[in-house]
């Protein structure tokens, strides 16, 4: 495959635009600590960079095996993999990630984009799975919560049978059920037309699997909210995506970014808010 030279460089990340095959390839075998895939859902939308997104299901089945395997060569030992897709394809993924990597999670989402569909239950989450190469994980520290409270009164939702005082005082032990995760709808947040990944989502995984100096891959980099949650919390990347403009244009001014991620950790890690 013909050389991709970086289209964005910053001091800790590199972008390429392109097939993200080609990157891939160029990415040395056991070299990152974390990788991230958020790859097209093969729905039939649009994208500024053209793409077939409605394949027949073996095609886009083959193409995913194509570029996890890539992922898989090359993440570390103890290397952590995350996959976000649609529990229909994560179902599929998983069962053929399993065969080189080790399962710890399969992290449930609940984000309501879509509306509902006559006959069927009304879909309102997305698969995020979790697996690491090796037996255990070399890297993994998830955030503490604050004890949730109804967003009406303010009154907190459980009372821990009378024990809150023994509770950690660095807050609620994360599980794998997710429901504190917004859909980016707000102007002020979203940067491009497409779907766009929350800034909270990505810092909670690149805290939780990398440290800071640690490379993070993600070879699907849509409107580069993992590039940015690895640039501002001290972790090297890189990746690419077919058309990187939106990504260029959110690097330009990274100040909201940085504003947004400050409020995200002044709520982790303490017991309330």
């Amino acid at each position: 495959m013909e050389t991709m030279i970086p289209i964005l460089k910053t001091p800790l990340g590199l972008l390429h635009e392109g097939d993200c095959m080609s990157m891939l390839s160029q990415i040395g075998s056991e070299t990152v600590d974390l990788a991230f895939a958020d790859p097209p859902f093969n729905l039939g939308k649009s994208y500024t960079s053209k793409i077939n997104d409605a394949l027949h299901e073996e095609d886009y089945l083959t193409w995913c095996q194509q570029w996890l395997d890539e992922i898989i060569r090359a993440v570390k030992p103890g290397g952590a993999v995350f996959l976000w897709n649609l529990p229909k394809w994560n179902l599929q993924l998983g069962a053929y990630a399993s065969r080189s990597l080790t399962f710890r999670h399969w992290i449930t989402v609940d984000i309501k984009y879509s509306l509902p569909i006559q006959r069927r239950l009304y879909p309102s989450h997305y698969s995020l799975l979790y697996f690491i190469k090796g037996d255990r994980p070399a890297i993994f520290h998830p955030d503490r919560l604050p004890v949730p409270c109804c967003r009406h009164c303010g009154g907190e939702q459980r009372d821990y049978g009378g024990y809150k005082d023994k509770m950690n005082p660095k807050g609620v032990s994360l599980t794998d059920v997710w429901t504190d995760i917004p859909p980016v709808r707000h102007a002020k947040y979203k940067k491009r037309e497409a779907n766009a990944l929350s800034l909270k989502l990505m810092d909670r995984i690149v805290s939780m699997a990398s440290d800071p100096g640690s490379l993070v891959l993600d070879p699907f980099g849509g409107s580069g909210t993992t590039f940015v949650a690895a640039e501002l919390n001290g972790r090297r990347w890189v990746g690419s995506e077919l058309d990187c403009t939106d990504v260029i244009a959110r690097f330009d001014d990274l100040g909201p970014d940085r504003a947004h991620l400050s409020e995200l950790h002044a709520n982790n890690n303490v017991l309330s808010t």
